[in-house]
């Protein structure tokens, strides 16, 4: 056997006269840790002289020199082996016989030793699969995917060439789920793009496929060029101007009109001024991208379009999309530019401009100021006033003399840092304040310092002295310049770090811990379960919760509302989740998971809520727990679910308890028996047929509708600013499970809505509770986002129409008899993932459509088509709400609160 057939894979580093000895040192030892023992390190180009030491001391593992092993992984100087990924990658290429295998790679953030995955890998490699053509995953060669992360055959292909040129060469190409490569190095948008942009004229050279060759340059403007956009605020006016002008060169022929078109408004102009070359234009831009909804340039009106200003109004520099035309000026928020920053007379002369967008006359009469506000110390704000303002053509020219030593007097501890803000008063109504862009070569610093006066005297701190940010924001500071301060704050830091001082910092943490231990949840669950749940039950107490104590609102308020009404003796307690805002001022109100909650929770005689109290949380055996559920089931729920079934024993045991807590669970029909009940296995006998209290408010308004009309309309109507010629469509989209602190994506275009529909309707929309969404600007009045609104069955008495999806709400707007259309674009695949326990195409209460073409279609001709549906629909609501018959409050009270009511309440 020769000595090469000893090594399965060779790693192979490529070094050059600037790499260092700990990075190469970094990557062999990785190498080194490798679980696959027929692995080596082979240095090739210049290796530092550190390597010839590592050779010697592993002579069979390194070596300076070509590879030898079958397959080959490149690797960079200091990037990081995972300890199984040749393994992995060896595994895979026998088993598959691929000439190129590939996994995931992370590389550093800039922030540390932080790494991050780029999050397109995810859909790449979801699973281990083998391509015979790279049309079957282009991301190999519209991205930069085999910069890292792979191997290849030796003997087949060049491992010196570029992952392009790799991914065509290889007849077999293996993709495995497995981390390869880590700490690759943190990009540097300005550094990498002439490198980025060679490589896309190859691809431009070798793909052969328009489709490919078009995703490629997406991917380049992307990746790319956008990051070396955002990377330019932070270079000053002079180094910016010399970056912007290499940078167009680099670009030239590379940025195209139609790839253009397919981004963002801010992200087109953006590039199309830096491949034009305009300095200034790309970083105004850059502020933009990175402070969404700022006016930075003159925006001008033609032909019923926007455009970046009265220079720039081609295609490219089309920005109606953004909506700014439906501002008034003083909604406007504007971008205010420091143009100049010295010290004049004792004061602190700030010059700048703001460019005014449409028709600068209307900012004629407008007033400004500087407000200063202190940071991370509070709400302190300080007043100064703007001596000059006034218009030139479509820029607003100021300047502020600041009198900093006697105008600004903080305390001098803890409130150095005061962030100054330009607010305008135009035509007498404030606008949002601006915030100052600034250059480090416009803001001197030391030369512009001025003397300072803190309230605790100058040796806390002596001498105000103004900086940019490192959000390239104007900002002041107050330092100790002089020895009498320099020595106070000496002393000071001695006091607050020597050791007497060290003790009792150390105590003080050791109390704050002990704290947050008391109130943390695991503490106040063993609280609740030892001491808490075995307190005598408060007569007459209940607790209300809705929808995880997010709103007030659906069964649980419908049924407070009907004991009050009926003046029952009982003591009521609501819970919210952040905000107490608009639940009942004659209820007690506790948040969710405090103590006063847990204490209402164990001493309540009733517990009423639609969703669940937290699972964690035992019913106390003198506790009622009524559960009125929040929807009538399409999608498969509970123990029906695949992933309740896929879950593990301890997390199937938790559910089964916390269902085994109600003692009531409403129904509004027999489907729900069918599923709801079935999927919770909830017992006949704790089954309550009488409906949801929520929606006897729909039938109200549905018997009204019949006697009197629809007009007048709701009180709502008026509160929302919604006139009686428009019809009042709602769209309520079913939760879709956005993982957290992410905004909803709406199926439904709401801007194309708003052009075609704005002038004869209204567009409502309804976010899960569980979900926000972002919505575009539009015309105003077009539309409205509800989704705070606490009751939903208000909206719905208000509105015409619903559009929905899967969302439960269609079974409750059926029983207004009014129009119901499904848009529901990813019906089968929703279907099938999720599951469904009945055909929505063949049993919905309205027409099902799948694209937003049809949606409008439908929507535009509802008129005419709706008496085709009125049966259905109401046969629709028959089936899905037979017990919803306008009474199910008073039901639910007679059956479970009638002890509870006076005499003459109990038959009301």
């Amino acid at each position: 056997m020769s000595t090469a057939d000893l090594f399965f894979v060779s790693v192979v580093l490529t070094c050059d006269a600037k790499t260092s000895a700990e990075a190469v040192g970094a990557s062999v030892r990785s190498v080194l840790a490798q679980t696959l023992a027929g692995t080596e390190a082979a240095l090739l180009g210049e290796p530092p002289e550190a390597a010839a030491a590592l050779a010697a001391e592993h002579p069979h593992r390194v070596r300076i020199g070509p590879p030898r092993g079958t397959y080959v992984i490149p690797l960079a100087p200091g990037e990081l082996l995972d300890r199984n990924a040749a393994r992995n990658l060896h595994a895979a290429a026998v088993s598959t016989d691929a000439d190129l295998v590939a996994g995931r790679w992370s590389r550093l953030t800039g922030k540390g030793r932080k790494e991050a995955v780029p999050a397109w890998q995810a859909d790449l490699f979801a699973r281990s699969r083998v391509l015979t053509d790279v049309g079957q995953a282009p991301e190999l060669v519209t991205r930069d995917t085999l910069g890292a992360g792979l191997c290849v055959r030796r003997s087949k292909l060049d491992f010196t060439a570029g992952g392009l040129e790799l991914a065509l060469g290889a007849e077999k190409i293996a993709l495995v789920p497995n981390l390869i490569t880590t700490r690759r190095a943190a990009p540097d948008p300005l550094r990498d793009l002439p490198a980025a942009a060679a490589a896309q004229r190859r691809a431009a050279a070798l793909l052969d496929d328009p489709a490919m060759r078009r995703a490629a340059r997406g991917a380049f403007l992307a990746d790319h060029v956008l990051p070396a956009v955002h990377a330019l605020p932070g270079l000053g006016h002079g180094a910016c101007a010399t970056a912007v002008a290499e940078l167009a060169r680099t670009v030239a022929g590379l940025v195209d009109d139609a790839d253009l078109a397919e981004l963002p408004p801010l992200e087109r102009v953006a590039v199309r001024l830096l491949a034009d070359g305009d300095a200034e234009g790309v970083r105004r831009a850059a502020y933009a991208l990175a402070h969404p909804g700022t006016v930075v340039s003159p925006l001008v009106h033609r032909e019923g379009r926007v455009y970046w200003g009265p220079d720039h109004t081609t295609a490219a520099y089309d920005l109606t999309e953004l909506g700014h035309q439906y501002r008034t000026p003083a909604e406007q928020r504007l971008l205010g530019r420091v143009t100049g920053c010295r010290r004049e007379q004792g004061r602190l002369v700030v010059e700048g401009e703001t460019a005014l967008p449409f028709d600068a006359s209307a900012y004629e009469k407008t007033t400004a100021s500087l407000v200063f506000k202190v940071r991370d110390a509070g709400a302190a704000t300080v007043t100064l006033p703007v001596d000059d303002v006034r218009v030139e053509r479509n820029t607003l020219v100021w300047q502020a003399r600041l009198p900093l030593t006697d105008g600004l007097r903080p305390r001098g501890i803890g409130d150095r840092v005061w962030d100054p803000t330009l607010c305008l008063v135009v035509d007498g109504e404030p606008a949002p304040p601006c915030d100052l862009f600034a250059d480090k070569e416009t803001v001197p610093g030391g030369s512009a310092a001025l003397r300072g006066r803190p309230r605790l005297t100058r040796l806390t701190a002596d001498t105000w002295q103004p900086y940019v940010t490192a959000k390239h924001h104007l900002a002041v500071t107050l330092l100790p310049r002089r020895k009498a301060a320099r020595k106070a704050n000496a002393a000071a830091h001695y006091l607050a770090t020597f050791r007497p001082a060290r003790v009792l910092k150390g105590m003080a943490k050791k109390l704050r811990k002990r704290r947050d231990v008391l109130h943390s949840q695991r503490f106040k669950l063993r609280v609740y379960r030892g001491l808490l749940s075995r307190l005598p039950a408060r007569r007459g107490s209940v607790v209300f919760e809705s929808h995880m104590g997010k709103c007030y609102g659906d069964s649980p308020r419908a049924l407070y509302e009907e004991l009050r009404a009926r003046r029952a003796r009982l003591r009521a307690t609501w819970s919210y989740a952040s905000s107490p805002q608009g639940f009942p001022a004659d209820a007690k109100l506790v948040r969710r998971w405090s103590w006063p909650y847990l204490w209402a929770l164990a001493r309540a005689e009733w517990w009423v809520d639609n969703q669940g109290f937290p699972h964690a949380l035992n019913k106390p055996g003198h506790t009622t727990y009524l559960q009125t559920w929040h929807g009538s089931a399409y999608k498969r729920m509970g123990y029906d679910e695949i992933r309740h079934k896929m879950q593990n024993a301890p997390q199937r045991t938790q559910l089964a308890r916390a269902i085994d807590r109600f003692d009531h669970f409403l129904v509004r029909s027999e489907h729900d028996v069918r599923t709801l009940a079935h999927a919770y296995r909830i017992p006949e006998e704790r089954l309550l047929r009488a409906g949801y209290p929520r929606n006897d408010r729909l039938v109200e308004a549905r018997l009204r509708d019949e006697r009197e009309g629809r007009f007048p309309r709701p009180a709502l109507a008026g509160e929302l600013g919604i006139p009686d010629h428009k019809t009042v469509v709602l769209y309520a989209p079913t939760f879709r499970g956005t993982p957290r602190n992410k905004k909803a994506r709406l199926a439904l275009d709401v801007r194309e809505f708003a052009e075609r529909f704005g002038d004869t309707h209204v567009l409502l929309v309804r976010a899960h509770y569980m979900e926000t969404a972002t919505l575009p600007a539009t015309p105003p009045g077009a539309v409205i986002d509800v989704s705070a609104h606490h009751d939903v069955s208000e909206i719905q008495c208000l509105a015409d129409v619903l559009i929905t999806d899967y969302s439960s709400i269609m079974f409750d707007f059926a029983l207004l008899d009014r129009p119901i259309i499904h848009f529901a674009p990813d019906l089968d695949a929703y279907a099938a993932e999720r599951g469904s326990y009945f055909d929505l195409r063949s049993c919905s209460g309205g027409p099902v459509v799948e694209t937003q073409e049809e949606l409008l279609q439908t929507l535009a001709g509802l008129k005419k088509a709706d008496g085709e549906w009125q049966q259905v629909r109401r046969q629709f609501a028959a089936k899905f709400g037979a017990y919803d018959d306008g009474h199910s409050a008073r039901t639910v009270v007679d059956q479970l609160f009638s002890d509870r009511l006076g005499r003459k309440d109990r038959t009301r």
